[in-house]
Parts: C-alpha cells; structure tokens; sequence
C-alpha cells in the first residue's frame, strides 16, 4: 500500500558551539494515508515543531527524508501549507492582504473575482470581515492566529501543518474554527498533521496520536488510534465509549515522560578516577555460557578488541547455568554478562515476584541459532512436525510429555510456548516444561527424562549427532532473525561507568563484525573449543556454523547461512519492538504482570541511545527497524496494540495490567 505522506527514519542532528551534536530526533517512522488527521503530542523540547517543519520542507533532516504523494520533499512548496505559532504575518499587509498573497500565488490562473471570493469566505470563516482592512500590529494574538488559519485553508492544500494552531484562541472562537477545520478537510479530503499540548483537541480531531518521547533522541513512544466515527461533533466525541480511555492514555503517556526527564536529572552519579583513557573502570568480570552464540564476548578478548578499547584486564567467566549469569550481574559479582534476549526486560519487571532490579540493553550480540529438538522415540511414532506432535499428544492423553527449557525467561522458552500453543498445544497443560541447564539437555533426553528441549547451539545438532533426537524447527523457521543472546549490565553500573561501557560496546561490536566474516569462521570455532570456553569437539559446531545442518530427520542437509548471525542485518540493533513482544509474552505466560507503564519500561530497557553513540564512533549505522513482527504462523505484532495483541491470543493465562514501580 502506497502511503500519502512517509516520514523515512529521520533524524535530526544540531551541530553546538562547542563543537558537539545534539540529536534532536532519532529514527522517526511514520506513514500517513491521504485524508488523516494526525497529531504530534509531547512536552516542551521533544521535536514536535522540528519534525512538523521537516514535513512541510523548511527544514532538512539530517539523515532520512519525507515523502509527498512519492515524490522527495526538499523545499516549501503550496501544495504544504503551514500555520506557525507565531502567525507569519506580513506586517505592512491588511488582514486581506495576507490572506491574498497566498490565495493569488496558489490560484494565479483562476478569474480576480473569484480569487477575490475565496479570500472573502475565509475570512468570514474565521469571523474578521470587520477586521479585513486592519494590519497586524492593530490585532490581538488570537485574531492574528485566525488570519494565518485563514490563509492556509484558502488555498486548499494538500497537506495542512499546523503547529499550535488554536493556542491563542479562546474557548468559543477555539471550538468554532476547530468545527470548520474539520468540515473542511473531511469535505476536500485535506490530509492534516497538526503539532498540540492539548489532548482533548486531538482527540477531537486526530484519527491518530502520534506521542514523542522526550528529547535528546526523542522517537515515537507510541501511537494510539482514535476509533470514533466521522463527522465529530464535539460533544458526541465526549461522550463516546472510548473517549476517557484513550484519554487518561495519553495523559498516563505525558506523566511517565515527566516522571523520566525528572528522573534522568537525578542520574547525575559523582566522578570517579579514570585510567589514562579515560575509562572509570578496566578491571571487569564478564559472565558467559559455554554456547555458540558466546563467540564475540571470546573473540573479543582473544582477538585483542577488548584490549583496544583500554579494556586489558578482563576475566570471562564461564557460567554453569543462567541463574549464576542472573545473580551474577544482580549483586555485582559480574560486572556484565551474555544474557538471554528477555532476561534485562524480566529482571526490570520483577518476574516470577521478585524486586525489580534495572537492567539494561544497549548491544544484542546474536541472533537465531535457536532449534525445538524432539526425541528419536518421538520420531518413530511418526512425529516430524507441529502437527504430528498435536495427535501424538492427543493419542496418549494418560502420557504427559516432558519439555526443556533452559529458563523462565528465554527466548527458546517464548518461542517453544508460542510454537507450541500456535498448535493447539497449551503449554502449561497439555505438557510439562522443565528449566535445565543447556549443558544438561542431552543426558536428560538419552535417560529419558525428557521428551525433547528448545535450546541453542551446539546442544540440538549434538543430539542429532549421538541419534537421540531430530530438530523439528530452527529458528530460522519459527521467527527469522529473532534476538538470542545480548549484553546485559544494572543500570547504575552503566551510569557509574559510561565510559567503560560505551568502550565494551564498542569492542564487541568490532568483535561481532569480526564474527560474521566467513573468513574467520574456521578460527573462531578453533577458539570457541579451547577448554576454556565451551570446551568441545569442534565436529558439533561446524552445522549451521559453517558446514550444512542435518536436522536428523532424514532429510538432506541444509545451508543455513543466517542460523549464527552476529552482526549482518541489524543484529546488534537494540530494538524496542522486540523487547515489547517479549514483555507481551512474559505476561501471556503469567510471569509478570503487562506493565502499564510499557513505554518507560522499554526506554529504561533499551538504551538505543548508547548503542547509537558507540555505532557512530565506529562509522556503522546507528539505527535500526522498529516494524511489526511478523512471526510463522502468519499473527502480527503490533507494538503500538501489545494489549489488543495480548487478548488476541487464543492460549494464555489471566492477563494482568499493573503499572510496576523500577
């Protein structure tokens, strides 16, 4: 679908005395269909009138750009007509005149009389007849305002920016030029973005409201539809179903940004010694697991990354399940650590009842490389796929089959959830999940303790080798290029350590660059097996790492070129949609409740903005895609309705929406 007005990932960059950048806009991503009316909420400084002048051509974005109708902004044009804040008025022009400059330029071909007819309408529109011969000095800041409304609906544009538009205006003047506004754009079709402090005035005119978090960096925090039917009359919009909601929505929305800018004031930690690079800390521990997609923490220190960055006293430790990774980073032991994809956003929210401790993201250090293998004694009774497993469930319902998961809150335990309940299959019910050590899932399943895992590399092709199980999905299959493993550190260490830890960000991301160079591969499977790291014989690494992979189902190997990805497409983007659908399914599941205050959640979560500022250092993109997830079974998350996500789910737990206190 062609969109009438797209705003492609801008950002807006100012250049300060001092010679640094301020980046007032990050990564905005709109698109607007013909005949929308959308508005721009959000507090004093977060680019409201920045990015409502881009659109309208006054302004370049730094990087990105806007479309009209297919065509590159670049300059003004009159099919853009913009109402500013501070009327742009001409000073030595009547009120008529004004309004006639711009009618007389758009209508150039059309007769005197009837130019002269249309800037006669207008001005009765905005009741000044009496005024028509006035200049502006000789009106007040509420009359002013009506002839720059009247200007830029004379001439019938395209596309209506308007900024503030009815600020000036009292109660009855305000309500009676927002009826005509509306009667005119429904009539002509008028596509309309409209920047306001004033949340009843968007509810009353918007289809949709677009809020904006707060600057530096400031991006869409979220969209929220406005589903009453047109026409409006104001007080039939008061009294519609949804009208209180969604407006306590964006009152919630405007507060939790107040309550952040006000926060973040307070995160101002005192100084601390640094080394002669300017690092608050070089002697760190960081925590790994013996796995695959552990490969940029171990290049990083055996390539001499780490070391480059003035980090040369480093101690990888090798964790013996993903509890010891968790405490390690919660009580200190661990300055930072490999964590599973979900496990910052779990420990922030408090999961399974415990205190929320903070814990961020500014670097996902791996995708996929995840599989669900099933045992062999499944395989001979005919089980290849979801199906299968369905009726072979369904067949012996005195028989519960037993799952492994190597934790709560992994993605191979979302993503084994949603597979299996995308298949009728209620995961609390209809099987047992037990959380095991990946190390662990190949005894467990050769004793028979399990009926078949979801894990990473090399524990499903290891089972495949010792013919024990067959992988009946990959992740490349179930959600292609889903986040696996990503750093993790407490928020007050990256506050007590900026330094240092855009450094480690900065290292590992050279080592995921490094990672993703097939040329390397062989040396890196060579380090990856030292006894050390993960301590095995480099044949159960080489499938899907470099050589073909043999799912153990008779089929032919496969070249899965994507399965262990470091760096390409994105990978090491912190993305807040992601993040989300992950929280979606930690509520589904009853492991936390869904967090009202998503959106603080999220930010807190993903730092985008330490990542951005480690990227631009190295001269590598800065920002990523923030789209709809799109997963096997056909369903779409939309990260603007995680709650309408939430209830459209068939199998799921209570849900429960409380606001959680970090």
């Amino acid at each position: 679908m062609a969109f009438f007005v797209e705003v492609d990932h801008v950002d807006k960059i100012f250049a300060l005395p001092n010679g640094g950048k301020y980046i007032a806009l990050k990564n905005i991503e709109l698109k607007i269909r013909q005949g929308e009316f959308v508005s721009l909420i959000g507090h004093s400084g977060c680019g409201k009138s920045t990015l409502l002048n881009i659109i309208a051509g006054l302004d370049q974005a730094s990087i990105g750009g806007v479309t009209l109708e297919g065509r590159e902004v670049k300059d003004p044009s009159p099919d853009r007509m913009v109402v500013f804040q501070n009327y742009s008025l001409l000073p030595w022009l009547t009120v008529w005149e004004n309004i006639a400059l711009a009618v007389d330029e758009v209508y150039k071909n059309k007769p005197k009389s009837q130019r002269q007819s249309i800037i006669a309408e207008h001005i009765d529109m905005v009741g000044l007849r009496p005024a028509a011969k006035k200049r502006p000095s000789e009106l007040s800041g509420g009359m002013k305002q009506r002839v720059a409304i009247a200007r830029a609906l004379a001439t019938r544009p395209k596309l209506l920016l308007l900024d503030e538009p009815f600020g000036a205006l009292d109660a009855l003047t305000r309500g009676s030029l927002q009826e005509q506004l509306m009667k005119i754009c429904n009539e002509h079709n008028v596509t309309c973005v409209m920047v306001t402090h004033d949340v009843d005035e968007a509810l009353l005119l918007s289809d949709r409201v677009v809020m904006l978090t707060n600057g530096p960096e400031a991006h869409i925090g979220q969209i929220l539809e406005v589903p009453i039917p047109r026409p409006r009359q104001r007080l039939e919009v008061v009294k519609h179903p949804s009208y209180y909601n969604l407006r306590n929505e964006m009152i919630y929305f405007l507060n939790q940004q107040k309550l952040a800018k006000k926060r973040k004031a307070q995160q101002n930690p005192a100084p601390v010694a640094t080394s002669s690079k300017g690092l608050e800390k070089v002697n760190l521990k960081i925590g790994f697991m013996p796995l695959t997609d552990a490969a940029p923490l171990i290049v990083a220190q055996e390539k001499g990354f780490l070391a480059k960055y003035g980090l040369e006293n480093i101690t990888l430790t090798r964790a013996s399940n993903w509890e010891e990774i968790s405490q390690g980073v919660i009580t200190g032991k661990l300055d930072a650590a490999q964590m599973l994809a979900g496990m910052p956003v779990a420990l922030t929210l408090g999961a399974n009842g415990k205190t929320p401790i903070p814990v961020i993201n500014a670097l996902n250090l791996s995708r996929n490389a995840n599989a669900i293998t099933l045992s062999k004694r499944l395989y001979s009774q005919g089980v290849r796929n979801l199906t299968d497993l369905k009726a072979a469930i369904n067949a012996t319902p005195d028989q519960i089959l037993t799952l492994g998961v190597v934790h709560p809150t992994s993605m191979v335990n979302l993503m084994l959830r949603y597979w299996l309940a995308a298949g009728g299959i209620d995961p609390d019910r209809d099987v047992s999940l037990a959380v095991i050590p990946p190390m662990e899932m190949v005894a467990q399943l050769q004793a028979g303790n399990i009926d078949g895992y979801c894990a990473g590399e090399p524990w499903n092709y290891l089972a495949v080798h010792q013919d024990l199980g067959f992988v009946a999905a990959t992740a490349l299959e179930t959600w292609s290029g889903q986040p696996k493993k990503v750093l993790g550190v407490r928020e007050d260490w990256a506050q007590q350590n900026p330094e240092t830890y855009l450094a480690l960000v900065k290292a590992l991301l050279e080592a995921c660059k490094y990672c993703d160079d097939i040329r390397n591969r062989e040396e890196i499977i060579e380090i990856l097996c030292h006894s050390q790291y993960l301590d095995i014989d480099p044949k159960y690494i080489r499938p899907g790492f470099i050589d073909p992979y043999d799912r153990g189902d008779g089929t032919e190997p496969q070249d899965l070129t994507a399965y262990n990805q470091f760096y390409l497409n994105q990978t090491n983007y912190p993305n807040r949609t992601e993040i989300l659908w992950m929280v979606t399914q930690l509520a589904r599941w009853g492991l936390t409740p869904f967090p009202k205050n998503w959106v603080e959640v999220i930010e807190r979560v993903c730092r985008t903005d330490i990542f951005g500022a480690a990227a631009r250092d190295l001269g590598l993109l800065d920002i990523g895609e923030d789209d709809p997830i799109h997963l096997f079974d056909g369903k779409i998350f939309d990260p603007y309705e995680p709650i309408e996500y939430l209830k459209s789910l068939e199998i799921k737990r209570q849900i429960r929406i409380e606001e959680v206190f970090i």
